[in-house]
């Protein structure tokens, strides 16, 4: 092993600016960082080793030290935090939603963003999250005078354990000063986005242990409502699906989920890749190192960007969600369910695609025929409050069902073409290739078992089933 970490040194030592070398190294390092955090262990002089080898000369000294204390893969970064704000409660909560903030120099968001995770929440809700701050500032009297607003404007939250606010100490950082100008970004840019690495570190370092699961937000940012009851219908859609990363925003480091367990080495991610890279791209590489080679990313957003002024020297920032929605409670449960279709399926995407809430994910099929179908089975009999079924993209707009009848049906059976239901009834026509029924529950006298599309006239465009979305009248805990 002596002998790989002597060989990637040289790599670092000839590489200078180019990207491509430092992604190898990258990769190299990182799989071998994995190999040893699913083992659990990392050996003392071996930890030493790994921390010599990633320094980059200008700042070894200081980094070293620093490195070697902080470096344990198995575990948290060791940090001693200071607690300006509350304390966290002994019981684990479902969700920690970490912020972390700076000083601008122009606005600050961060009270209105608070206040909006508290106000879109029900007291349901509200039992099983906790909101992290992290002040990131070394500007102490800043940061005192903000901890005494948010303490006087929500010290109910503070004293129900759903707030804290903490800072990691400056002499914990790495150091600021010399940083590689990657991609011939002035310092001051390098400086800014490389603490913001290390930042986002401790935030995430210091969340591992608090809920199951983790939501990073910036602190610029307003809620949907009843986002959590989202998250949870998302969250139990992809029981037994693996995932790194899940997206409710497409916008920088916002409505990024992930396992708590994940936290530990993603702290330690960013904190020995902190100069290389800005955070949104550092994310990417570490989602692909631990195999989820897609971004999944659920549509409407969740979380919508109201900054009008960038932390970074206060520029301008308009960037908006498009897929914002501010009612998030409407997201449709889909329970679970097998799919069929016996019309010609495009390439890869086959009929599960249309029950997807991910974005840029569809049933594409070839022109379909009279008597054709496309049928949902659900694992078991389900109480169906609502049904919309959507066809063709902004892009293919004739690719629509442009004569279909949606049928429910119960008494499922296993036959030659597939599981089929043996009784339907039939709820309405397409129109314009969509259709809508509401109240399904009290239209008819039994939980359903299929929802079935029929083809009711042949045509000769292709098929997109854009979105297939249901509703149903048990609790999403129950599903």
């Amino acid at each position: 092993m002596r002998v790989m970490w002597k060989s990637m040194d040289k790599m670092r030592c000839f590489r200078k600016r180019s990207i491509f070398p430092f992604l190898g190294f990258l990769i190299a390092s990182l799989l071998f960082f994995n190999l040893y955090m699913d083992d659990g262990y990392v050996l003392e002089a071996e930890k030493r080793q790994l921390g010599e080898t990633l320094i980059h000369p200008p700042n070894s000294e200081r980094y070293v030290h620093t490195f070697r204390d902080l470096s344990n893969f198995s575990g948290t970064i060791n940090v001693t935090y200071r607690y300006l704000a509350g304390l966290p409660l002994p019981r684990k909560k479902y969700l920690t939603i970490g912020l972390s903030s700076v000083k601008r120099k122009k606005g600050n968001y961060l009270l209105e963003t608070i206040k909006s995770i508290f106000d879109q929440s029900s007291y349901e809700e509200l039992k099983e999250i906790v909101v992290v701050v992290h002040l990131a500032d070394f500007d102490l009297v800043w940061c005192e005078n903000l901890v005494q607003e948010i303490t006087r404007k929500f010290a109910h939250h503070i004293i129900a354990g759903r707030l804290l606010v903490i800072q990691a100490p400056e002499e914990y950082y790495p150091s600021l000063d010399g940083l590689k100008r990657n991609y011939n970004d002035p310092e001051d840019r390098v400086r800014f986005r490389s603490k913001q690495n290390v930042d986002y570190a401790f935030l995430l370092n210091f969340c591992t242990n608090l809920s199951d699961f983790y939501m990073m937000l910036e602190d610029d940012v307003r809620c949907s409502r009843n986002f959590l009851t989202a998250l949870k219908k998302v969250i139990t859609s992809r029981e037994g699906s693996y995932w790194v990363m899940l997206e409710f925003s497409k916008l920088g480091y916002i409505g990024k989920l992930y396992h708590s367990r994940d936290l530990p080495r993603l702290a330690h991610f960013l904190l020995m890749f902190y100069q290389e890279m800005p955070c949104d791209w550092l994310l990417i590489h570490f989602r692909g190192l631990l195999a989820q080679k897609d971004v999944i990313r659920f549509k409407p957003s969740l979380f919508q960007h109201m900054g009008y002024y960038s932390s970074y020297k206060g520029a301008e920032n308009k960037l908006k969600d498009d897929d914002f929605e501010e009612d998030s409670i409407d997201i449709p449960d889909n329970p679970p369910a097998s799919l069929y279709t016996n019309i010609n399926v495009f390439e890869n995407y086959d009929a599960t695609k249309a029950y997807s809430s991910i974005v840029d994910e569809y049933f594409w099929g070839k022109p379909p025929c009279t008597g054709d179908f496309f049928i949902i089975i659900f694992n078991k009999p389900t109480k169906i409050t609502r049904i919309k079924i959507l066809t063709g993209t902004e892009d293919r707009q004739n690719d629509i069902l442009h004569h279909g009848a949606l049928e429910v049906g119960q008494k499922s059976v296993d036959t030659k073409q597939g599981r089929q239901c043996t009784s339907y009834i039939t709820l309405g026509e397409f129109k314009v290739g969509n259709i809508e029924v509401n109240n399904v529950d009290h239209k008819i006298g039994f939980d359903i078992e299929c929802v079935r599309i029929v083809i009711t006239a042949s045509q000769k465009e292709w098929l997109i089933i854009r979105s297939v979305s249901l509703w149903t009248a048990q609790p999403v805990a129950q599903l």
